[in-house]
């Protein structure tokens, strides 16, 4: 059956880093676009960042621009999503997800556009 498995998640001080990886399983991972949501405490589930099935757009959301970065490795059926110079509201459950590959970038926000979800990991940044 289909999995996603996040991992990679911590605590970590303000300004430090953290590397999420998502390994996929029991789909074709190369014909699917993928993307990083997240819940902070008390808040709805909120898009991150988004990779083509090709890794040829990457789109991220405003607050993470220049301090994320996501990608993929075809080969290991593995995303990543890079989190550098963390602060205090990047703390929440980091949720990957997987749709079907060719979708444009818009529809990567949306959360009903993915049709397989991971558990989730949590990472929290103290202040």
């Amino acid at each position: 059956q289909v999995q996603l498995v996040e991992s990679g998640g911590g605590l970590v001080q303000a300004g430090g880093s953290l590397r999420l990886s998502c390994t996929a399983s029991g789909y074709t991972f190369s014909s699917y676009d993928m993307g990083w949501f997240r819940q902070p405490p008390g808040r709805e589930r909120e898009f991150v960042a988004a990779i083509a099935w090709s890794g040829g757009w990457t789109y991220y959301t405003d607050s993470v621009k220049g301090r994320f970065t996501i990608s993929r490795d075809n080969a290991k059926n593995t995303m990543y999503l890079q989190m550098n110079s963390l602060k205090p509201e990047d703390t929440a459950v980091y949720y990957c997800a997987a749709a079907p590959g060719g979708r444009s970038v818009q529809t990567a926000m949306r959360p009903t556009t993915y049709v397989y979800w991971g558990r989730g990991t949590q990472v929290t940044i103290s202040s």
